[in-house]
């Protein structure tokens, strides 16, 4: 009877066991987090006189690779790109074919970046680097640096990194016909950069941020940043480039008829000094020039005719440049006006109203602005020729509304149109719906200063100038998480100054707070912004006294 007790015991712990194991689940084992291992390469890596066509790389594992266009850096560059096999594929290897002939007594290094990763869990080789000689010995010095952009608070990805030879041959014009000696790139995260393998002698040193990736600066499409100076390597210096894009040199575009009465013309470049005239058979024609709005481009505005031609004379400082536009028959332009306060006018913003047509006459009799008390508002004109901008001028209070009203003939553009009656209404917010921000700026080395305040992406929302003050204020603005940045004006001109490779001229310096500033409503807020140092004090912020 005992015997059988313990049998059966036996046996229930085993069936007990085996549902047991029937209901768990076979995890595999731990995921694979390590990358690819090298186990040989053909030729060896760091081989000396070098004069083979195919390189062989063997791994440990199945490899993929991928984005090699963007992530593969060969330095010195090659005229003829080598090819890479196999891509998009399983493979225990990898070869590279050389298609371009090798420069003698020559270091190449080939960095392959995250490219390499196993063919199942997608774990990079963090930088996988193959590196020969054409000669008897692998050239071993460096040089190291960072990189930033001169004006956003964010850097570019994928900025090349240049290093040119400074001989007999060497003039500051071969950036944008050859390719450098060496390169190497920051790739997709890094802001920091280290050329390797570099033999010594005198450097010049260049970035660039370039879509086509051809080592050649292109002042039309790329970013660039240089150090002034010659560098000789060996050097231990770390250098710091700024990025930026130089101002376009003027070039106008072919016009083209937009309307009866219209010409558009595009350009590039600084329009400041644009001088256009317009002659028909040799007769100088009566025109009006405008900007076409959130376009690089202008409006030339003339007396409707039938069929004819129209020549175009364009000119600003040493461009000049002549068109012939024929003129076809089409539609005239229509007097349309609208105003910038659909709803909410700013108590700080001007209310403007935009003519689709330029306007010539004005009578302010026409024209009425009331309260909502249908009290009346004084308030004066002020016409943005360029713009086409009608400006009412007056002392917005908070909490109000407002209606401003034009009877007919208030006003007439210059074909003779006038307006038909048209009323636009709006109204402001309290006080307690904005913010106000006091900066206060400390170890200002130069003045004059601007101060921009940006939204997220860069776009200026807000800025003050200040030739002595270290205190600026931002009043009224609006509840939101504003970016700053602060710009040395050097030159005196209001603006901040991008740089230029070929006149050596660095950009104006620009510093940034180095975190968002929470302007809620009805707060003020005080800033310390120490311009040499990252602020580690807090922003102070108290209630508006009532």
């Amino acid at each position: 009877m005992k015997k059988f007790k313990v049998l059966f015991l036996i046996l229930f712990t085993i069936s007990i066991l085996f549902s047991c194991a029937k209901r768990g689940t076979i995890t595999g084992g731990d995921k694979d987090i390590l990358p690819p291992k090298i186990t040989s390469s053909s030729p060896k890596n760091f081989t000396t006189n070098f004069d083979k066509k195919i390189i062989k790389i063997n791994f440990d594992e199945y490899i993929k690779v991928k984005d090699i266009q963007k992530q593969l850096i060969i330095s010195p560059p090659m005229n003829i790109a080598p090819t890479v096999l196999p891509q998009g594929t399983a493979s225990k290897f990898i070869s590279i074919k050389i298609n371009d002939t090798l420069i003698p007594n020559t270091t190449y290094s080939f960095n392959f970046g995250q490219s390499i990763t196993d063919f199942n869990e997608g774990n990079a080789y963090p930088q996988l680097k193959y590196v020969f000689s054409t000669g008897i010995f692998i050239d071993s010095l460096s040089i190291e640096g960072t990189i930033k952009d001169s004006y956003e608070k964010n850097t570019d990805n994928f900025v090349n990194i240049l290093l040119y030879e400074v001989d007999d041959k060497y003039n500051d014009s071969v950036i944008y016909k050859k390719t450098p000696r060496y390169i190497t790139n920051t790739l997709d995260s890094l802001k920091t950069f280290k050329i390797e393998n570099i033999k010594a002698g005198k450097y010049k040193l260049i970035a660039l941020k370039e879509p086509n990736n051809n080592y050649k600066f292109d002042s039309n499409k790329d970013k660039i940043a240089f150090y002034n100076q010659t560098i000789t390597i060996p050097d231990q210096s770390i250098y710091e480039l700024e990025l930026f894009k130089e101002n376009l040199k003027f070039k106008s575009k072919k016009p083209v008829q937009a309307s009866g009465n219209r010409i558009i013309m595009g350009y590039e470049g600084d329009a400041k000094n644009l001088n256009i005239t317009a002659k028909q058979r040799g007769n100088i024609l009566k025109t009006k020039i405008t900007k076409f709005p959130e376009k690089d481009s202008v409006q030339v505005w003339f007396e409707p005719m039938k069929n004819d031609s129209i020549q175009i004379g364009v000119e600003n400082l040493d461009y000049k440049k002549d068109y012939m536009v024929k003129i076809k028959n089409q539609r005239q332009d229509t007097l349309k006006l609208t105003s910038n306060a659909a709803a909410i006018l700013r108590l700080n913003e001007k209310f403007t109203i935009k003519a689709s047509v330029p306007l010539e006459k004005f009578d302010v009799q026409k024209m009425s602005l009331t309260k909502k008390d249908s009290s009346k508002v004084d308030f004066k004109t002020n016409y943005d020729d360029f713009n086409q901008n009608l400006e009412i001028l007056f002392t917005s209070e908070p909490d109000e509304k407002y209606t401003f009203k034009m009877v007919p003939k208030a006003v007439e553009d210059y074909l003779g149109k006038v307006n038909d009656s048209l009323k636009f209404s709006f109204s402001t917010k309290s006080l307690a719906d904005y913010g106000n921000l006091k900066v206060n700026l400390q170890n200002v080395k130069s003045f004059p200063v601007i101060v921009e305040l940006t939204d997220s992406k860069g776009k200026i929302l807000a800025a003050q100038y200040s030739e002595k003050q270290t205190s600026v204020e931002f009043l009224l603005i609006e509840p939101q998480k504003y970016s700053m940045r602060v710009i040395y004006d050097t030159n005196k001109n209001k603006l901040r100054d991008t740089g230029n490779y070929l006149e050596k001229l660095q950009p104006e310096e620009v510093i940034h707070f180095p975190t968002e500033i929470d302007v809620r409503a009805n707060w003020d807020v005080d800033q310390a912004f120490d311009l040499t140092l990252i602020p580690v004090e807090p922003p102070k912020e108290k209630k508006p006294k009532k």
